[in-house]
């Protein structure tokens, strides 16, 4: 992580416009097909959970804007990036767990697993670093939902990512998922692209 001038990045006018906004962030709605990942988690016996984080890390990893985030006054650049879950722990209650972005799903299961076995276990939440631009994602398993929009709290301006109890119509499963990000690390049609894209990598599993 290392602190970046904001005109030398194509993000120089929002970073202007959009960092001291009192509510900078934008959520976009989208219904995805995950189909190919209910499938793939009950032939391969991989936690559907898992398989989504994975495609979002994998797709955010391909995408510029989510490598720069505004934190405070300053303009981050970031060389890694990681995937965040709530977990449930042993105790009854709730932790956090990052997990590193992978392009091998065999090492990104690996990571996972063992990483959020551990904060089940201890109930403390697991943070990498500083170093690693972290996108959020919380799951609401057990419930359909349309959409959310979550909390900001000023402190907090990374991606977010969150979801319900996917949809079984026939041979078809589908979620409705809503991503929130802050405007000024990108804009709504990179942001739209994004949500694209990782329906396509979702269909390439």
């Amino acid at each position: 992580m290392k602190e970046v001038d904001p005109k030398s990045t194509a993000r120089a006018l929002a970073f202007e416009l959009w960092r001291k906004a009192p509510m900078p962030m934008v959520t976009l709605m989208k219904t995805l097909d995950v189909t190919p990942l209910v499938r793939m988690s009950r032939k391969r016996g991989y936690k559907f959970h898992m398989l989504l984080c994975w495609c979002i890390g994998k797709t955010a990893a391909r995408t510029a804007d989510f490598y720069l985030l505004p934190v405070g006054d300053k303009l981050m650049q970031y060389d890694q990036l990681a995937v965040n879950t709530v977990v449930n722990t042993r105790d009854g209650g709730i932790a956090t767990c990052d997990i590193p972005v992978s392009a091998d799903l065999e090492q990104f299961n690996r990571d996972y697993l063992r990483l959020t076995g551990q904060v089940h276990v201890s109930g403390e939440s697991f943070e990498l670093g500083e170093e690693y631009m972290v996108i959020g994602t919380s799951a609401l398993a057990g419930y359909e939902i349309d959409g959310a929009v979550n909390i900001y709290a000023g402190c907090y301006n990374n991606p977010f990512l969150i979801w319900g109890k996917y949809r079984k119509k026939w041979f078809h499963a589908t979620l409705p998922v809503s991503f929130q990000f802050h405007h000024t690390q990108m804009d709504g049609i990179p942001a739209a692209e994004f949500l694209e894209r990782l329906q396509q990598e979702i269909h390439q599993i």
